[in-house]
């Protein structure tokens, strides 16, 4: 046996000695530890930071001992280490992770073998402390134990291979009774505090043992093994979370879809805020990944930057956006891809490319053809792999007055014409049905295009909802087989488990990718088939026909509600209490009832834009969309009405969605119109708000549980990055030692500090969130997906989006796992005298403190509604007033979302540079597979 270094020895009168060891006179790591625990039987640990602690400690010195205890300590609060399980283990395995650990268990694949065996069997058990219980940092010490009693040490030394062997340490040893009784009774009381491992950080030991990265290419002959080699290493896992079950669920119907028909074609109906976004977002990526061509996204250009920081932020997805007035391409990073003006919309520099609706509808003429010139016909020039359609609901028909014939309007006879340009169309939205079951089907018409097996052909009778809804509602049973045959061979559905269906497939000899049949039921031949066809197409099972469990619709139609996930524990069930609100005002030197005074010069500027309204409209064009903008600029703040007048006057940038409206690359104001901007201008600048005022009162001096909602921290939500801009810099400057985060858009995130900002990434914003260093963020819409704020408790939307489903995503920031509050509050602010105002009267009482807060409303909240406040009433009631509506997906299992995320644990991963270059890869050509 190796001799220890030189030490200074001490004995004590009542037996044992304290003994004193340092690196300088030898290597610690050969001598004294290998040496302490040779024969040793257990070791107790007082360790340092968990991540080093657990990798460095494995060694053959551990081999033979029957069990080692570490508590370790990690860089979270008692709050978080005293949170649900689910959210403390996401938060240590976003530590465990955070650092480049893949390359370290590259070079130290054995130690990582060896730990995760350790930690597996038990022998190794490891628990974690928050930081303000033991910020052990020096303070590290140990109890080892052999046949013949135990020695006790402390010291500088960090429980890693360095320290032992290459650092400067000290160590002190203690064979005293008294010695190690004082060190066993403090890792004693340590670990009584401490939290167990995670399972995930265990789980992750073992990936990384195993981890290889693999071509892409390979994968291709095994689709289903693409998405969890893609995902594993991404931000939303990175940072402690995962795609949610229904996501990963969705993403794996994609690829069955994908098997079975060989081509997607899925209406994706998911309620608002359970994150539709990322499944499409995933979806696309294996997509592109499998090769099956470029994808093109097309959504409102409100939420085209959000569309594109999301898929960046959480799964590691470069897109590019579309820019309507510079007609060009921005990448990632927000830089403009210069190129050759509208045509270049056709030749997207990555390989998933996002294009505004707008554009799109103004692009097509009332045939239905793309006007020349326009990015629609450019669009409509090429293939792709896959067309994604968010709020697709806004692609539907209508009924002109004295016809039967449904009409459909731009965007949908766009969907529809692209549907056989593509391989794979997602559609997207939480209200397929807004009037009549007609809505759903002219989606459903879309899809079917190029792809029959959705609808069937020209035939079929589920291309006619009048004929089946009956037996979709269980208003009408199946009487015979010949009734039922038309309905099951029409389009013929495939095989799965379905018994029945593997007979009569096999029956009539067809093949598994035959979609319809010409043949009778009386051509089976098969008495024994005839017979079991019509027991099932004629009975019930639950109660429910076979045509309200198995058709087209559950087929193609993914829906899940928040009932069944709150149900399954799956999102939190969290109430919300709305301010103000109809029982409960607001204070009265501030408010009338639900809204906030407003001055003078407010009632100037909102006079200032009717005035320029009616200007606007005797250039012989329709002026309703500029009398919106203004109205919801200056209902959202002064600042942003300022900005805006001043865009239109040419002091300025208008957004992209103003210039798509206007159909041109700048807006040239007439004197009468400048006349009224600059009054608005005028009466507005410089001018004291009475929203901030009102954010302040709600912050400092409305209290909840006797605490401030700045105590409790709080997001201040706006859709416009003038008012969130305004807001964050004002804050800061009425209290200039407190630190305001400015979450919005690309290269726009600042901290503000006594009114100095500072730029910052978003994701550094979120680590000072969750580490409760900042308390107080004003954000905007478009960044506020993948902001995960569970760390506060209030919220405060400076403006109301005419958008529930806004409404529905503001919240969920905060209404997650891991609110250390029971219940959370929500202040909406309005000013008196304005749309916002009739608006949110109507809202309030729809909007309940309960953990559904937004009921049943629509996603969107259309502007001709707005026009007649008794017609949005009308219009809102239709939404959440009960009435029976049809929904096939009643009796659909929620079980398959309960699966464990494997995806999490995959061994086999692409390089993150390979995923980059594909996903980087442009439209170069104008092809798709398949």
């Amino acid at each position: 046996m190796t001799s220890p270094p030189p030490s200074n020895s001490t004995g004590f009168i009542d037996g044992g000695r304290l003994s004193r060891f340092s690196s300088r006179q030898g290597r610690l790591s050969h001598a004294y530890l290998a040496d302490r625990l040779k024969g040793a039987k257990t070791y107790d640990r007082i360790a340092g930071y968990f991540r080093s602690s657990i990798f460095e400690l494995v060694g053959e010195e551990i081999s033979t001992l029957a069990k080692v205890r570490i508590v370790a300590n990690a860089d979270l609060d008692i709050e978080d280490i005293e949170a649900a399980q689910r959210v403390r283990d996401a938060l240590l395995f976003q530590r465990f992770v955070e650092s480049d650990m893949i390359v370290d268990a590259a070079v130290h694949r054995d130690r990582y073998e060896r730990l995760y065996e350790f930690l597996l069997s038990g022998r190794v058990e490891i628990r974690v402390v928050a930081r303000n219980v033991a910020p052990f940092l020096h303070g590290k010490a140990g109890v080892i134990t052999n046949a013949d009693g135990a020695v006790a040490f402390m010291g500088s030394i960090n429980e890693t291979q360095a320290a032992w062997a290459h650092n400067y340490e000290l160590v002190w040893e203690d064979t005293s009774i008294e010695g190690v009784s004082w060190v066993q009774a403090e890792f004693d009381e340590l670990w009584a505090l401490g939290k167990p491992l995670p399972d995930a950080i265990v789980r992750e030991v073992g990936r990384l043992a195993k981890r290889q990265e693999v071509e892409i290419v390979d994968f291709h002959d095994n689709p289903n093994a693409i998405a969890p080699a893609a995902l594993a290493e991404t931000p939303i896992y990175r940072e402690g979370e995962s795609l949610q079950p229904w996501q990963r669920s969705f993403v794996s119907q994609f690829l069955h879809h994908r098997e079975t028909y060989q081509k997607v074609r899925v209406l994706l109906a998911d309620e608002v805020g359970v994150g539709k976004t990322l499944s499409l977002g995933a979806s696309a990526l294996v997509s592109v990944l499998l090769g099956d061509g470029p994808v093109l996204i097309l959504v409102p250009s409100t939420l085209l930057e959000q569309w594109q920081i999301e898929l960046l932020d959480r799964l590691a997805m470069p897109v590019a956006r579309w820019h309507s007035t510079r007609k060009c391409w921005i990448d990632p990073s927000g830089r403009a891809v210069k190129g050759a003006g509208v045509a270049d919309v056709a030749r997207c520099p990555y390989a998933i490319g996002l294009v505004s609706t707008g554009l799109i509808v103004h692009g097509v003429n009332r045939h239905g053809e793309p006007k020349p010139g326009t990015e629609a016909e450019h669009l409509l020039s090429r293939k792709f792999g896959m067309v994604v359609l968010d709020e697709a609901h806004k692609a539907r028909g209508s009924e002109p007055i004295g016809s039967d014939d449904r009409t459909p309007n731009n965007l949908l006879k766009f969907i529809t014409r692209m549907a056989t340009r593509t391989r794979h169309m997602l559609l997207s939205t939480a209200t397929p049905i807004q009037t009549s079951e007609h809505d759903l089907w002219d989606l459903l018409q879309a899809l079917n295009q190029d792809a029959e097996f959705v609808l069937g052909n020209a035939f079929s009778q589920w291309q006619r909802p009048d004929r089946v809804l009956p037996y979709l509602k269980g208003e009408r049973q199946v009487m015979d087989l010949r009734e039922g045959w038309q309905l099951i061979t029409n389009p013929l559905p495939p095989t799965g488990d379905d018994d029945l269906l593997a007979d009569i497939r096999a029956s009539l000899d067809l093949r598994t990718d035959a979609w319809t049949t010409t043949r009778f039921a009386s051509d089976m031949g098969n008495p024994v088939v005839t017979m079991k066809a019509e027991m099932e197409l004629t009975g019930l099972r639950d109660g429910l026909g076979y045509f309200q469990r198995e058709n087209p619709l559950v087929r193609h139609v993914v829906l899940r509600k928040r009932r069944d996930l709150e149900r399954l524990g799956l999102i939190p069930a969290l109430p919300v209490d709305i301010h103000p609100s109809t029982e409960h005002p607001g204070p009265t030197h501030l408010f009338d009832a639900l809204s906030l005074y407003t001055s003078d010069a407010f009632a100037t500027a909102l006079d200032a834009v009717a005035d320029f309204t009616k200007a606007y409209g005797r250039r012989d064009k329709p002026a309703g969309f500029m009398r919106t903008l203004l109205l919801q600029r200056l209902c959202s703040s002064q600042a942003a009405a300022v900005a805006t007048a001043r865009a239109l006057i040419g002091d300025g940038e208008l957004d992209d969605e103003v210039q798509e409206e206007l159909d041109s690359a700048s807006f040239d104001a007439r004197s009468e119109e400048r006349k009224h901007l600059r009054t608005i201008i005028e009466a507005l600048a410089g001018g004291n708000d009475p929203k901030l005022r009102a954010v302040e009162y709600f912050l400092d001096d409305h209290r909840t549980d006797r605490r401030t909602w700045r105590e409790m921290g709080s997001i201040v939500f706006s859709q416009y990055y003038d008012t969130a801009a305004w807001m964050a810099e004002a804050l800061s400057r009425n209290r200039p030692d407190q630190v305001v985060a400015l979450y919005a858009g690309t290269g726009k995130s600042r901290l503000i500090i006594g009114g100095a900002a500072t730029s910052v990434e978003r994701a550094q914003i979120k680590r000072l969130v969750a580490d409760r260093e900042v308390r107080l963020v004003v954000a905007t819409d478009a960044a506020c997906e993948g902001l995960n704020l569970q760390t506060l408790g209030t919220l405060i939307n400076v403006d109301l989006p005419w958008n529930p489903s806004r409404l529905e995503q503001r919240i969920g920031r905060i209404k997650r796992f891991g609110q250390t509050r029971t219940r959370v509050d929500m202040a909406n602010l309005t000013y008196a005298g304005t749309i916002d105002e009739k608006v949110y009267r109507v809202l309030s009482e729809r909007l309940k403190t309960t953990s559904d807060i937004l009921g049943t409303l629509p996603e969107t909240i259309e502007a001709d509604w707005i026009e007649d406040i008794e017609s949005l009433e009308e219009k809102l009631r239709a939404f959440t007033v009960p009435r029976r509506r049809f929904d096939p997906f009643e009796a659909r299992s929620s079980g398959d979302l309960l699966d464990e995320d494997a995806w999490a644990t995959a061994s086999k991963v692409f390089a993150r540079n390979d995923v980059e270059s594909v996903l980087s890869a442009g439209w170069q050509t104008n092809r798709s597979r398949g």
